[in-house]
């Protein structure tokens, strides 16, 4: 299994939860089956446009992948110890390596509407982008470092102390600019 991948875990037991098939699941989230069998297996990490759609395909929050056992009340997290990470591969699905590791901030509240997560970005290997877009908005806060985001027609290069606040259905791309970085995003996916 892949750098401990336990999204593909909850994947698999969403889907046999609904008693849906690999299959059914791959044409509901516009995927490939056998990127939802290599998910599943912790083949792969996942990259989070296609984990997007499969969290849609199941009626779920992106954020469930994550979860562990949800409370009511308020959630702290301190001095941004998250227990829950998530790598992520970006765009390839290919990839076995993390090029973003998410730190999710509200991990154990349940119903929440927004997705906070501390998120180092490593530079991207191959030095290639592919643009994705899914319902929502994204707040981006930058901590340390610079990022880029490519977003339609455009690019942005946002440093240290800068945010950027986006539609998500634009394809987008956000990717570390030059070294590691590390930053705050919020993002708020409707479901």
């Amino acid at each position: 299994m892949v750098d401990e991948n336990k999204v593909g875990e909850k994947i698999r037991q969403l889907r046999e939860s609904r008693e849906m098939s690999r299959e059914e699941l791959a044409e509901s989230s516009q995927c490939d089956v056998e990127l939802i069998e290599k998910l599943e297996n912790g083949a792969v990490l996942p990259s989070l446009t296609p984990l997007l759609n499969i969290a849609r395909a199941l009626g779920v929050r992106l954020g469930t992948f994550m979860d562990d056992a949800p409370q009511t009340g308020p959630f702290v997290v301190k001095s941004g110890s998250s227990k829950s990470v998530t790598h992520f591969s970006g765009k390839n699905t290919s990839l076995d390596e993390s090029a973003l590791d998410f730190y999710s901030l509200a991990y154990g509240k349940s119903d929440r509407h927004m997705e906070p997560f501390i998120i180092d970005v490593h530079p991207p290997k191959n030095g290639e982008y592919e643009l994705a877009s899914h319902e929502g908005e994204e707040f981006i806060y930058v901590m340390d470092g610079e990022i880029e985001i490519l977003y339609g027609q455009e690019s942005y290069v946002v440093g240290e102390g800068d945010s950027i606040y986006y539609d998500s259905i634009v394809p987008h791309d956000l990717h570390a600019h030059g070294g590691d970085a590390k930053i705050l995003a919020v993002v708020y996916t409707p479901f």
